[in-house]
């Protein structure tokens, strides 16, 4: 019986090395609080380059430094809610424009909350699929197919 005695030992407990999420990628050094302020800071620069016209402006401010990380989670949704604003509030015509405006970490940026938006779809948000798939195809021209492997490798969430 003795032969057996070895499916009792738990391999988890003697393995010295495990991987958490935290090890993946450097935390933010702006610290939680400090990425909600941010968040609050763009998320109120973003309403007003909106109603202004200026969605270029908009979406460079909304793009640089996003929040990623754990504990930032309120920061993280009103950013996400301020992109889709942006998103929603553009005319189909100045969509190309805009995107070959951006760099290439802004539209991979651009690309993450796309995709975070189209999770959100079911979930009682006010997001249109048909905006998002359409911003999705014309990122995808823009930025090549290099840019939706960029995102889906990439471990921060957003």
């Amino acid at each position: 019986m003795s032969e057996y005695a070895f499916r009792k030992i738990n391999i988890d407990a003697l393995e010295e090395d495990v991987l958490l999420p935290s090890d993946l990628y450097d935390p933010d050094p702006r610290g939680p609080d400090g990425v909600l302020s941010d968040a609050q800071r763009k998320a109120g620069e973003v309403r007003n380059l909106v109603s202004r016209g200026d969605i270029p402006g908009a979406l460079n401010a909304i793009l640089s430094e996003p929040p990623y990380g754990d504990g930032v989670d309120e920061a993280k949704d009103l950013t996400t809610s301020s992109l889709l604003l942006i998103l929603n509030s553009t005319r189909a015509s100045e969509i190309p424009t805009i995107l070959k405006s951006l760099g290439q970490e802004q539209q991979d940026h651009l690309m993450a909350y796309i995709y975070k938006g189209m999770a959100a779809i079911g979930q009682g948000s006010d997001v249109s699929g048909s905006v998002l798939l359409n911003w999705h195809a014309q990122l995808t021209e823009v930025a090549g197919v290099g840019c939706i492997v960029r995102v889906m490798a990439d471990r921060r969430t957003l």
